[in-house]
């Protein structure tokens, strides 16, 4: 006989499901509003950090299943020191650019 533990283990994996489909609908919609929409620079900038921010909660919470339970706290501690190197990535990338115009 099998116990719900067991079952529950062999059920579809609905949480994939809909972190994939909602990781394809933010992509979608982040080359929507590059390529289509009417509106200027800065907002379309806003908008897709904005986008970012809830594709990283979508991997975060469905696939990496960070809600899930309590792990050790180096798991807290690694997923905030990533958060710091895509900060720093980011910042210095956008601060390296702002060069080009004193290097023409």
């Amino acid at each position: 006989m099998m116990n719900k533990e067991h079952l529950s283990k062999k059920s579809f994996p609905w949480a994939h499901v809909i972190g994939y489909v909602g990781s394809i609908v933010l992509t979608v919609l982040a080359l929507w509003f590059t390529v289509k929409a009417p509106l200027s620079q800065g907002s379309i900038i806003t908008i897709l950090l904005a986008l970012a921010i809830l594709q990283i909660l979508i991997q975060l919470i469905f696939f990496m299943h960070i809600t899930e339970s309590r792990g050790p706290a180096y798991h807290s501690i690694a997923i905030a020191l990533g958060f710091l190197f895509t900060f720093a990535v980011v910042a210095g990338s956008l601060w390296v650019m702002t060069f080009n115009s004193q290097v023409q």
